[in-house]
C-alpha cells in the first residue's frame, strides 16, 4: 500500500517501529529487536532471564504485526484488482477515464492506509506497555528494603580492609536481606566503586556504622560478663569495666580504618 511519507503521525509510527526493531531492513528487525531488547531490562547475567523473556515478548508482537500488515496489504491488492475489473466491465458500456480509474484506487488505498495507521498504534502502544512493565520490574527489584541495606552496609564497613565476602558470606547476607547472592555480590562491586572514589565522603558514614557496631559489641560482652557473674558471684568487677573499654576502641579501630585492599 502507497502511503503519504509527509503524514507527521504516520512518520512517528513507522520511526518508533523501527527503533524498537519491529519494522527494519529485515523482515522483523532483527537486530534491532536484540539492542531494543539491551535497551530496555539492561545486560549483565542478573537480567538474563528477564532479558531473554523480553525479548521472546517483543518477538511475538513483531511476528502479529508483520502477520497482520502482510494481510492488509494482500486485502488492498486483491480489492484493488476487484474494482478494477468492475471497471473494465463498465467500460464495454460507458466510458471510463484513467482519472476515474486513479480516484477510485486512491480511495480504496486511503482505506487501507488508515487501517494500517490502527496496526502501527496497536503495536507502539503494545511496545511501550511491554518495556515499562519490564523497566518498573526491574526498578522494584533494584530498591532493596532499608533492612537489606543495613545489613549490606554493617558488614562492609565491619570488613573496611577487606572488602570482599565470601561465597559462604554472601549466601547468609543474601538470606538475611532476602535477595540473590548475584544481587550481594553487585551491590558489593557497586560500593567498593563507589567508597574507593569519594572516600571522604563515605568516611562519615563509615563512622556511624563504627560506632553503632562499637555499641553493640560492648553491650553484648558487658552481657556476658553480667551474666558470668551472677553464675559466679567471686569474679572481680574490675574486669568488666577493662575488656568493655578495649573491646569498644578494638572494634572502633577496626572500623574507621580505610586502609583497603581493592
Amino acid at each position: 500500500v502507497d502511503e503519504d511519507p509527509s503524514d507527521p503521525q504516520l512518520m512517528r509510527l513507522d520511526n518508533m517501529l523501527l527503533a524498537e526493531g519491529v519494522s527494519g531492513p529485515e523482515k522483523g528487525g532483527g537486530a534491532a529487536a536484540v539492542a531494543a531488547a539491551t535497551a530496555a531490562v539492561g545486560v549483565g547475567a542478573d537480567n538474563a532471564i528477564e532479558h531473554s523473556d523480553y525479548r521472546a515478548k517483543l518477538s511475538q508482537i513483531r511476528q502479529i504485526y508483520h502477520t497482520e500488515l502482510e494481510k492488509y496489504e494482500q486485502a488492498c491488492n486483491e480489492f484493488t484488482t476487484h474494482v478494477m475489473n468492475l471497471l473494465r466491465e463498465q467500460s464495454r458500456t460507458r466510458p471510463i477515464s484513467p482519472k476515474e480509474i486513479e480516484r477510485m484506487v486512491n480511495i480504496i488505498h486511503r482505506k487501507f492506509s488508515s487501517i494500517q495507521m490502527q496496526l502501527k498504534q496497536s503495536t507502539c502502544e503494545a511496545v511501550m506497555i511491554l518495556r515499562s512493565r519490564f523497566l518498573d520490574a526491574r526498578r522494584k527489584r533494584r530498591n532493596f528494603s532499608k533492612q537489606a541495606t543495613e545489613i549490606l552496609n554493617e558488614y562492609f564497613y565491619s570488613h573496611l580492609s577487606n572488602p570482599y565476602p565470601s561465597e559462604e558470606a554472601k549466601e547468609e547476607l543474601a538470606k538475611k536481606c532476602a535477595i540473590t547472592v548475584s544481587q550481594v555480590s553487585n551491590w558489593f562491586g557497586n560500593k567498593r566503586i563507589r567508597y574507593k572514589k569519594n572516600i571522604g565522603k563515605f568516611q562519615e558514614e563509615a563512622n556511624l556504622y563504627a560506632a553503632k557496631t562499637a555499641v553493640t559489641a560492648t553491650q553484648a560482652v558487658a552481657a556476658a560478663v553480667q551474666n558470668s557473674q551472677t553464675n559466679s558471684p567471686a569474679t572481680p568487677s574490675s574486669g568488666t569495666h577493662t575488656m568493655n573499654e578495649t573491646t569498644g576502641a578494638s572494634c572502633h579501630k577496626g572500623y574507621i580504618s580505610t586502609t583497603m585492599m581493592f
